[in-house]
């Protein structure tokens, strides 16, 4: 049997989730997932899907084509997901980082179309921002989130430049963002505080950090103009970890989410204490699901991307 709707969340991967050949199989088999993706080509003017489905990966991991590939996937594994279960409503939804716009289409506060656009241009005032701002982000293993604050702030205080924690991920695995010369200090200090790692990451702006500032006002521009409505069931979001029931408290979120930390430990902590039992990732590899098992172990775990998975989970 499939997993109890009311105590089921769905949850949408972030960027670094992607990967050549997303969503291609899925598409081959399933009419309302080569739907969205033929949709998501009309509406961005570009072929989409050819880089979601062969690359090349440079392509597919530019900032602005990343965010688009990654929301559009997510969507067609939920339609496939929906065509095969109409009426199936998780709990609840949430989403990491530019997930979160997928679990506001999945919550029915924003339609796809509408959606798809305000990432695009997320993506493109990202990269902007990245360009005037430059910077980078790093993970780090082994050390719990406030000794890594801790550092981050006297490395910003001693040197007046930016660096901060920007995801939560999970206790021992957190990321941090800023500028390049005040993170490889906050990395010399991290590494002699005892992390177990720490790893740069393989991107060219500093997210969810005050490095993203450039583009808040454009952005927040674009927001007040999406239609965006109340959504139909709780979206846990990243700033607050906490249901989002309203589209004042859904744009509020999506803005400060620039520069503000995606605090996954906490919004995963939040839906097990509010009843979830069982997490679905919808879309592209499984990166949340492991994510969780280092949070909590007792909820069942499943990813969804393909027509087996799809089947598995209904059955």
């Amino acid at each position: 049997m499939p997993p109890d709707p009311l105590h089921t969340a769905f949850l949408f991967p972030g960027q670094g989730s992607q990967k050549v050949g997303m969503g291609k199989e899925l598409s081959e088999a399933d009419a309302s997932a080569r739907a969205v993706f033929a949709e998501a080509d009309d509406i961005l003017g570009f072929p989409l899907s050819r880089f979601c489905w062969q690359g090349p990966a440079e392509e597919l991991n530019e900032t602005d084509v990343t965010q688009p590939a990654l929301l559009t996937h997510s969507v067609a594994v939920l339609r496939a997901l929906q065509a095969r279960r109409p009426g199936w409503v998780p709990g609840a939804v949430a989403g990491h980082s530019l997930g979160e716009f997928s679990a506001l289409v999945a919550a029915g506060a924003l339609e796809f179309a509408a959606a798809l656009r305000l990432v695009r241009e997320r993506g493109r005032l990202m990269k902007e921002a990245g360009r005037r701002q430059p910077g980078g982000m790093a993970a780090i293993l082994g050390l719990d989130v406030e000794a890594v604050e801790s550092v981050c702030r006297a490395v910003e205080a001693e040197t007046g430049r930016t660096v901060q924690v920007a995801n939560d991920n999970c206790p021992g695995q957190i990321v941090i963002s800023g500028d390049e010369a005040a993170l490889a200090t906050a990395l010399e200090r991290l590494n002699a505080a005892g992390a177990k790692r720490a790893i740069r990451l393989a991107v060219s702006i500093a997210a969810h950090s005050a490095l993203m500032a450039p583009a808040l006002e454009s952005f927040a521009g674009a927001v007040d103009g999406a239609a965006i409505v109340d959504p139909r069931l709780p979206v846990v979001g990243n700033v607050g970890a906490a249901p989002l029931r309203t589209a004042v408290e859904i744009r509020a979120d999506v803005k400060a989410q620039l520069t503000a930390r995606v605090r996954w430990t906490e919004s995963v902590r939040r839906m097990i204490g509010d009843g979830v039992q069982a997490f679905a990732e919808v879309g592209t590899g499984d990166v949340l699901i492991g994510l969780i098992r280092r949070i909590d172990r007792s909820p069942a775990l499943m990813a969804l991307d393909a027509p087996a998975t799809l089947d598995a989970f209904l059955v």
